[in-house]
């Protein structure tokens, strides 16, 4: 399973987007404790998941995807179940 991070900037004032949040959510196993930063696990590779989260965004929105499997990483400050969710799926 890769491990895909997703950060976004959306620059529509007044925009709602529940259904890009939904279809976030619909991946499954999801980490989301910073506003605009989500961590997925999906058989998907970085580009597929950019082109599906894409198609939720306006066309001045800004959209990051990174595939991450297999990094190190390191994070302060979040909730124990944030934390935890990290040290157990990153």
């Amino acid at each position: 399973m890769n491990r895909i991070l997703i950060s976004y900037d959306l620059n529509t004032p007044g925009q709602d987007y529940p259904n890009l949040i939904e279809r976030l959510k619909s991946y499954g196993t999801w980490w989301h404790h910073l506003d605009s930063l989500w961590i997925i696990k999906t058989s998907e590779s970085a580009s597929m998941v950019h082109d599906v989260i894409r198609t939720y965004l306006d066309t001045n929105d800004e959209l990051l995807v990174v595939n991450i499997t297999g990094d190190l990483a390191a994070w302060s400050g979040f909730s124990d179940d944030g934390s935890n969710w990290l040290k157990d799926n990153l």
